[in-house]
Formats: C-alpha cells, structure tokens, sequence
C-alpha cells in the first residue's frame, strides 16, 4: 500500500512539471500583432480637416461723404434730400448717414415730395425738356453725354418725373438754389454716391 502511494505521488508530480514545462513554451500575445506608437502614415492614416476660407467681398467705401449721426426712421439705402440746406443723407442706418453738399432749385422751381430710383445712366445724354427751351430758346434739343453735358458724370433718375439727382459742370452753383428742380451734385459726389444708391432706392425732397 505505501508502494502504490509512492508510485501515485510520482505520477502527480511528473505532470506537474510538463505542465510548467508546456506553460513556459508558449510565448505572449501569440497571434496578436502591435502596432508601434510611431507607426508609419500608410498605418496611421490621420484624418484631415478641410478649412474652406471666407470669401472677402470688396466693398466701396465713402471718400467724398462725411458720415455723420442722422437720426431717421428711412430705411438704410434711401435718400433725404434737404433744399433748405442744400445737403443730401444717403441713410446707412443705426442713426448714420453719408452726406453731401448739393445744388437744389432755384425760386420759382422749388418743390418736395417722394419717388424712387427708376434708373440709373453714367455719363448721361440730354434732352432739355420743352418749356426749358420756351425760356432758354439757345439750348439743343439733344446734348450727347461728357464732360460739357449739364447732367455731368452720373445721374440718378426719380421716378416718372423730370427730375434727377446729378453731377453739374457748374461746380460753383454746389450750396446754392441754382437748378431747375433737379439736384445737383459735384461729379466726384455722384459718382461715388452712384455706387451705392440701388434702383428702387426711395428718395424724400423736402
């Protein structure tokens, strides 16, 4: 009986022995592969965010306008025409406007209301209206656009009426009452104001 315990206790321990030995063969993390923390591009392969960069839009500003606080319920892009003072406000809203100096009409041509912006000419041709030419018999019935045309480099057309706002070749009547009901402007002003003013735009003589 004491031989049989000895031969069982043999048997144990043997197998305990190739069971450390078999352990001690298998190497760790058989069958797994690691990728080193420095792993190429080709296996990392980061992504990359796409930043698409504003548009920036160049817009006019006013050179020849003195922005000025002009409180007024017009929305921005109208037009105040003053003839008492001879100014006009291109409103650009928060309580701003652009101003201007301007010529407006002389007694006996005076007159206010409102219109808009029904088109728009740069360099503009000139057909003096009839009764113009009852009083000025000397006028052409038509003066083609340039520098020598009384509606100078820009003009702005209100409505159906035969008023504008314009430039002048007459830069000396700018602050005064001088026109025929039209208002003037120096041609540097209208054409900078031009570039802003949109068709449409409503514009308030008073």
């Amino acid at each position: 009986m004491n031989k049989l315990f000895k031969i069982a206790a043999a048997a144990t321990l043997a197998l305990s022995f190739a069971s450390i030995a078999q352990a001690q063969d298998v190497k760790p993390f058989a069958g797994v592969v690691i990728v080193p923390a420095s792993a190429p591009a080709e296996v990392q392969q980061p992504l990359v965010k796409l930043v698409k960069k504003p548009v920036v839009q160049q817009q006019a500003t006013f050179k020849r306008a003195k922005i000025i606080s002009y409180a007024s319920d017009k929305a921005a892009g109208s037009i105040i025409v003053d003839t008492e003072n001879n100014k006009l406000y291109y409103i650009l809203g928060m309580d701003r406007a652009a101003m201007y100096n301007i010529a407006s009409g002389k007694p006996g041509f005076e007159w206010a209301g409102v219109h808009k912006v029904s088109a728009k000419a740069e360099w503009p041709s000139w057909t003096p209206p009839a009764e113009m030419r009852v009083r000025r018999p000397e006028l052409p019935a038509f003066m083609a656009g340039g520098p020598k045309n009384p509606l100078g480099a820009r003009a702005m057309y209100l409505g159906s009426s035969i008023y504008r706002i314009h430039g002048t070749n007459e830069p000396k009547s700018i602050g005064k009452n001088a026109s025929s009901g039209c208002i003037r402007m120096l041609n540097d002003d209208v054409t900078e104001l031009y570039q802003f003013v949109k068709l449409g735009a409503e514009v308030t003589v008073m």
